[in-house]
């Protein structure tokens, strides 16, 4: 009869709310690391559902809606066999990010010398940090930086490769043949941009710059 009571006593214990928050706590660790990988190497999460309220089987699918972030207070859904319970976590990720080297001019374009990489909590930057510094090569900033400040995406922007006004040459590619003409472009546009050129002849038409600063059309 002892025996008995203390397997009861132990099946208590192990599908208990606090053993299975606990269970559940380190599954979403492991899940949001593998997702966080390349980013950020030190990952913490923490569930803000009530105990009650959470999955009770011993390992749930987690999944969250494609364009949600992965840190900060993000909604995780946990499937079960025959159970879907919505979770909301707290996810503190650990990474580098890029950040002003130096002054930044509004207008200037950045250079290795003017960027650096610093390690710091990820959830905790602006919407859009940029945590690849290879993203903003040939880039042109949009406002004045300070040094330390981190680098968002809408501070940016690539660095024209034609501009309004130039003469540019259209290279028009069809089945078996290319012709080449000259034209005047009508607006600014960077590398694998649609840029707007006026023909000599006076017609309008569309194509996609390319490195050398043509524009390419597919006919």
């Amino acid at each position: 009869m002892q025996t008995v009571k203390g397997g009861l006593v132990m099946l208590a214990l192990l599908f208990s709310p606090l053993t299975l928050a606990q269970d559940l706590n380190a599954q979403l660790n492991d899940w949001f690391a593998r997702r966080l990988a390349g980013f950020s190497d030190e990952v913490a999460v923490t569930i803000r559902t009530a105990p009650n309220l959470l999955p009770r089987c011993e390992s749930p699918a987690f999944s969250v809606t494609g364009s949600a972030k992965l840190w900060g207070n993000v909604n995780v859904l946990a499937r079960c066999a025959n159970e879907k319970r919505y979770l909301q976590v707290n996810v503190q990720a650990t990474g580098n990010y890029v950040v002003a080297a130096a002054p930044i001019t509004r207008g200037s374009k950045l250079t290795p010398a003017s960027i650096a990489l610093k390690r710091g909590r990820l959830d905790q930057l602006p919407p859009r940090t940029i945590l690849d510094i290879n993203q903003i090569q040939e880039a042109v900033s949009l406002r004045d930086l300070a040094p330390g400040q981190p680098v968002q995406l809408n501070m940016l922007r690539q660095d024209w490769r034609i501009k309004a006004g130039q003469r540019v040459l259209v290279v028009a590619n069809g089945d078996g043949f290319s012709v080449n003409a000259e034209g005047q472009a009508l607006n600014n546009a960077a590398v694998a941009q649609n840029a707007r050129v006026r023909m000599l002849s006076g017609q309008v038409v569309s194509g996609i710059v390319d490195a050398d600063g043509n524009i390419l059309i597919n006919l």
